[in-house]
C-alpha cells in the first residue's frame, strides 16, 4: 500500500489542515520482525533505504554508489527518479495542488558532514532535492523559500515546467466540489518519499522530497524540508527521515529524536517504535492519520515503523531490491 494513504487519514478542519495526532506506546519490547539486522556491518554496507514502494528510485541511488559515487549523489539521484515520475501524485511533476490549484515542493538533503540544504513552497521546479543541494553547496543559507528558491534555481539552468498534469487536475477540481480537508490513510501510491543511504566509505546521507498534503492551504510547509523532522542525519551515529502528516512529526522533531536514541544506544527499530510511540501519547486521534519512519544507524542495521497498516520501506543490499511492509502500532 501507499505512501498518501498513510499521511492522510489526519483531521483537518476550517480554512487549514489541522492535525490531529497521538501514539501512544509501542509495545514493551520493541518487534524486531521489519528489522533488517545482519550480523557484522560489512554485509550490511553499502546500504539504500526508502519509504514507500520505489524500487526504481532505490535502484538508481544503489547503481550510483556501485559506481563508486557518494551516498549524497545516491540519495539525490535516487530522488530525482521519482520527482520526474508523473504518474506520482506526492512528488515533483504530477503533485496533488494546494486548495488554490497550485503545485508547491517541499525537499532537503544533508550529507555526512551534517551540512543542510532546503526549498519549501517552490514551484515550476521538477527536481526540488537537486535545487535543495545547490541551496546548501553555492550558498550562505540553508532554506530558501516561495520564489526565491524558484528564482535561484531558474539562475542556475533549472528549467520552469507546469507541475500540474491534467490528471491532478482534474483530480483537484473534483475536490472542489466538496472542498473537504480530509485527508485518507494510505489513499494512493505515496506521498514523501524519504531515502538514506550508506556508500562504500560507509558514510550516510538523506534526502526527502514532497509536494505536501493534498489541497492544503497556500503557505503550509510540513515537516520534510524541516532539519530535524523530516530527515536528520549525523555521520558518526545514523540516520532517519519521516512520511505521513507532517504537522504531527513537526511537534515531536522525530528524524532527530531517533537519531539521538540511537546514539544513547537503542537499535533503528527500537528508536522508530519509540518516536511513534511519542505521537501517539501525545495523540488522542492517531487513529485518523498515518506516520512512518525509517532509519539506520552505521553499522548499516535498519528499523522502520508506522502507525498504521499500510507503509513499507524499499531497500537494496547485497544486490537485492526489495520492499517490505512494515510493521505498525495500530492493530485494533
Amino acid at each position: 500500500m501507499k505512501r498518501r494513504k498513510f499521511i492522510q487519514s489526519a483531521s483537518l478542519t476550517g480554512l487549514g489542515v489541522v492535525a490531529t495526532t497521538a501514539l501512544i506506546g509501542c509495545k514493551e519490547e520493541p518487534s524486531e520482525e521489519n528489522n533488517a539486522m545482519i550480523p557484522g556491518a560489512t554485509s550490511n554496507i553499502p546500504l539504500v533505504i526508502a519509504t514507500w514502494n520505489v524500487p526504481e528510485s532505490t535502484a538508481k541511488a544503489w547503481e550510483v554508489i556501485q559506481e563508486g559515487k557518494s551516498a549524497l549523489d545516491a540519495v539525490e539521484q535516487g530522488c530525482m527518479v521519482e520527482e520526474a515520475n508523473a504518474e506520482g501524485q506526492s512528488v515533483g511533476i504530477g503533485g496533488l495542488p494546494d486548495r488554490d490549484g497550485r503545485v508547491t515542493l517541499d525537499a532537503c538533503i544533508m550529507n555526512k558532514e551534517g551540512n543542510y540544504g532546503a526549498v519549501v513552497c517552490m514551484q515550476h521546479i521538477i527536481h526540488p532535492i537537486s535545487v535543495a543541494r545547490k541551496v546548501m553547496e553555492d550558498t550562505p543559507h540553508v532554506i530558501l523559500a516561495g520564489t526565491g528558491a524558484e528564482e535561484f534555481a531558474v539562475s542556475l539552468g533549472f528549467k520552469r515546467t507546469d507541475l500540474l498534469t491534467e490528471t491532478s487536475k482534474k483530480a483537484w477540481e473534483e475536490w472542489k466540489k466538496t472542498s473537504e480537508y480530509k485527508p485518507i490513510i494510505n489513499i494512493e501510491n505515496h506521498d514523501t518519499i524519504g531515502m538514506l543511504a550508506i556508500d562504500k566509505n560507509g558514510d550516510i546521507s538523506g534526502g526527502c522530497t514532497t509536494s505536501g498534503l493534498a489541497y492544503k492551504m497556500a503557505g503550509r510547509v510540513g515537516d520534510s524540508a524541516i532539519i530535524g523532522s523530516g530527515l536528520f542525519i549525523d555521520n558518526e551515529v545514523g540516520g532517519a527521515t519521516a512520511t505521513g502528516l507532517g504537522e504531527e512529526v513537526l511537534k515531536t522533531v522525530g528524524s532527530f529524536l531517533i537519531v539521538e536514541l540511537m546514539r544513547q544506544g537503542k537499535t533503528p527499530q527500537q528508536a522508530c517504535e519509540e518516536a511513534i510511540a511519542r505521537i501517539i501519547k501525545k495523540s488522542p486521534n492517531y487513529k485518523d492519520f498515518q506516520v512512518g519512519y525509517i532509519a539506520v544507524n552505521k553499522k548499516g542495521e535498519t528499523g522502520f515503523y508506522g502507525i498504521h497498516e499500510g507503509f513499507s520501506v524499499t531497500t537494496y543490499k547485497n544486490g537485492k531490491n526489495t520492499n517490505i511492509p512494515s510493521d505498525f502500532y495500530n492493530k485494533g
